[in-house]
């Protein structure tokens, strides 16, 4: 089985005229997507048709990051629209149970505690019945002034995924400093989460907690011997005990959005298949043609299986297996 765990809802267009009102009326009102079960279908149909196009067999759906605009005010806007899109999940989910799961977008607002969004994680683990959640780790969206993964601000967050047994996708939203787009943004924020959950006492504190970083981890792998030096650098705070980057790095685990061949075989020698998940983010901004092959830049499960320097069970941990341990939740069979 193939399980693309990186992929995003794919919405009719009434849906983020939803947005645009809740933007418009200040969070005064909330008024209702009108999302109706006709228009849904036919998304959710053109969203199966991409992934039998690829051989996708399963994808796990979270909400498009950059719509979430989780910097604005009042909070209640970004609770409304955040819920909708995952009610939006879950009702693509049981339309097409056996090739859909759900995994939630967390409402965390600029400037106010991440305990107001575990309602939400509640609600979309335990009624929705989704399977991990989607998290900005800068909800301030480019700004500066966000906590790190590593303080204490997200503690709450950690403990409950680790009581409800449910994974983390990192993966920044959108970005309002005007220096980078919010694409140029996500690799931004992941490379910042990988370093900071590893030089803080997250997976000390929370030993059960299980983290993605999306897009193969920002630009952590190709820089590595930058941070493997650090490491042992007395003078630059290295870790007390040289325990080797390398080696931290694998308390993480990564998924293949990266669209590009070399990229991938840095990525699976660097920390090795067992931490990969197989991942697209099709439909995205990988879906371009790659002149030099004819294929879309995202259609990544031919490259992976023509690397021969992966054995067969590599491929199928990276495929499915990494998938099932790292989202127990996840029960569609193969």
């Amino acid at each position: 089985m193939i399980i693309d765990s990186h992929a995003h809802l794919v919405a009719p267009p009434a849906f983020y005229g939803y947005r645009a009102n809740l933007l418009a009326s200040g969070g005064y009102y909330k008024g209702n997507p009108g999302v109706t079960d006709e228009a849904l279908a036919k998304s959710a149909a053109t969203n199966v048709a991409t992934m039998d196009s690829v051989g996708t067999d399963v994808q796990l759906l979270c909400p498009r990051p950059f719509h979430q605009m989780q910097s604005e005010k009042p909070d209640r806007v970004v609770h409304w629209w955040i819920e909708a899109n995952n009610d939006l999940i879950a009702r693509t989910v049981a339309m097409h149970p056996n090739r859909f799961a759900g995994v939630a977008g967390l409402p965390v607002c600029a400037g106010s505690p991440v305990t107001d969004a575990l309602p939400e994680l509640d609600r979309a683990v335990n009624e929705l019945g989704f399977v991990g959640v989607s998290l900005n780790p800068d909800p301030y969206e480019g700004r500066g002034n966000s906590p790190t993964l590593d303080q204490e601000y997200w503690h709450p967050l950690w403990e409950r995924m680790v009581e409800l047994d449910v994974p983390a996708l990192i993966h920044s939203s959108g970005c309002n400093s005007g220096r980078e787009s919010y694409s140029e943004h996500f690799i931004t924020e992941e490379s910042i989460a990988v370093l900071t959950l590893l030089r803080g006492e997250v997976f000390t504190k929370f030993p059960g907690l299980r983290i993605i970083v999306s897009h193969g981890g920002g630009s952590v792998p190709y820089q590595i011997g930058r941070w493997q030096a650090e490491v042992l650098a007395p003078n630059l705070g290295g870790d007390p005990n040289n325990t080797r980057f390398e080696v931290q790095l694998r308390q993480l685990y990564f998924d293949t959005v990266l669209h590009n061949p070399l990229s991938l075989e840095l990525l699976f020698k660097t920390v090795g298949a067992d931490r990969c998940l197989f991942g697209t983010e099709k439909p995205g901004s990988g879906s371009a043609i790659n002149p030099d092959t004819g294929a879309s830049f995202d259609d990544l499960k031919p490259v992976i299986e023509a690397m021969d320097f992966l054995s067969q069970s590599d491929r199928d941990l990276i495929f499915e297996g990494n998938a099932r341990s790292v989202f127990p939740r996840l029960k569609i069979d193969g």
